[in-house]
């Protein structure tokens, strides 16, 4: 143990309870860490747990916690007893002035060597999560490989800590100031796959027709869903970087690209992007814009109206095989749908989602789905 963070022993009379803090009694034993536990649960904070030893003498004992150098937040640092909660027990706890430390005033019914648990926030503790994630030739599933990178720059040494994050393998590791260290901690083989392509309103062309460049791309994703039948579900998957690859059916590997994914709750989705595609072709048009429901003041000025509005897309698939499209919709302000030939789920006031299954192409001929949406949006201003 690195000797920035102390923890020693010292046993005073009842009578001697009250020292004043500038003649405080000077330690005399050093006890060692018998166990370290670094937990990651919070992406925030490093929580420090670690047990000791204390020789404690019936009466007042005195026990001395300092940390030179080392991140640690004094308003954390809690302490517990572990073999005689009955007969051991903490008093009061006081801080030095200008020392980087404190004092546990415990009293014992007896003489015992006695295991506590010490716990504090430490910082400068980060961590980084990255997934490496290899998908089959047919891309119908990959496997799933998570990594977590530790970085101390907290000031302290860790020997045989167990690290543990709040899902995949507890491991012990050692860990030095200032070192970084990359740990395997989850793997998941064949999680099923779908491929998603997403045009998005906002953010593509309407009529591929319109540009120099016709061919528009569309954004192609992965999407794995973290439930039990894919063989995830057990806890949240943390947000990080991902690198995609997939197999070339020749022993080797393809290097798809790389995305970084949020928090992932359980039986919610994420969708990691490799690419676009031009396999998919989307023209959208507006065939309708009309004001409707006109008011007016006094004076025949309008002061509000409604908008009467119908567009329509045509969605053409020249794979080979069937896709999945997402299609998302903005419609700003409030508004009412009059109809719509297909499904969608709404997700926020202003957003509507699409999930359009197109069939494969026959021969020469895409296939062809269309949308026609036709909404009235309310009580607009000039």
């Amino acid at each position: 143990m690195k000797t920035s963070v102390q923890m020693m022993a010292c046993w005073v009379s009842l009578s001697m309870a009250a020292l004043p803090a500038a003649g405080r009694t000077k330690l005399s034993a050093l006890p060692q860490r018998a166990e370290t536990i670094i937990r990651l649960d919070n992406p925030q904070f490093t929580l420090i747990e670690e047990q000791r030893a204390l020789t404690l003498q019936r009466g007042l004992n005195q026990v001395d916690f300092s940390w030179n150098a080392v991140a640690i937040d004094p308003d954390s640092i809690r302490l517990s007893v572990l073999d005689h909660p009955d007969q051991v027990r903490l008093l009061n706890v006081s801080y030095p002035p200008g020392e980087a430390a404190l004092v546990w005033e415990i009293s014992s019914d007896g003489d015992f060597v006695e295991t506590v648990r010490i716990s504090y926030l430490l910082r400068n503790i980060d961590r980084l999560v990255t997934y490496k994630a290899v998908a089959d030739k047919g891309e119908t599933q990959l496997d799933l490989k998570s990594y977590l990178i530790l970085r101390n720059f907290s000031g302290e040494d860790f020997e045989r800590a167990a690290v543990l994050l709040d899902y995949g393998k507890t491991f012990e590791q050692s860990i030095a100031h200032e070192e970084t260290r990359q740990m395997l901690f989850l793997e998941a083989p064949k999680v099923p796959i779908t491929k998603v392509w997403t045009w998005d309103s906002d953010l593509l062309e309407w009529d591929p027709e319109q540009m120099e460049n016709r061919n528009i791309g569309i954004p192609v994703r992965y999407r794995i869903v973290n439930e039990s039948r894919a063989g995830l579900g057990e806890f949240a998957l943390w947000g990080g970087k991902v690198r995609l690859f997939q197999e070339d059916g020749r022993e080797s590997t393809i290097f798809l690209g790389e995305d970084n994914t949020q928090l992932v709750p359980i039986g919610q989705k994420t969708e990691l992007y490799i690419g676009d595609s031009r396999d998919i072709v989307v023209a959208q048009h507006k065939m309708k814009e009309e004001r409707i429901n006109i008011r007016r003041n006094r004076k025949e000025q309008i002061v509000l109206f409604d908008m009467d509005e119908v567009i329509t897309a045509r969605i053409e698939n020249f794979k080979d095989s069937p896709a999945v499209l997402t299609m998302i919709q903005h419609i700003p302000d409030q508004w009412v749908m009059k109809s719509c030939n297909l499904d969608y789920t709404r997700k926020d006031a202003f957003t509507l989602e699409f999930e359009i299954k197109l069939p494969a192409r026959s021969g020469d001929k895409p296939a062809v789905k269309e949308l026609k949406m036709h909404y009235q949006r309310l009580n607009l201003r000039p």
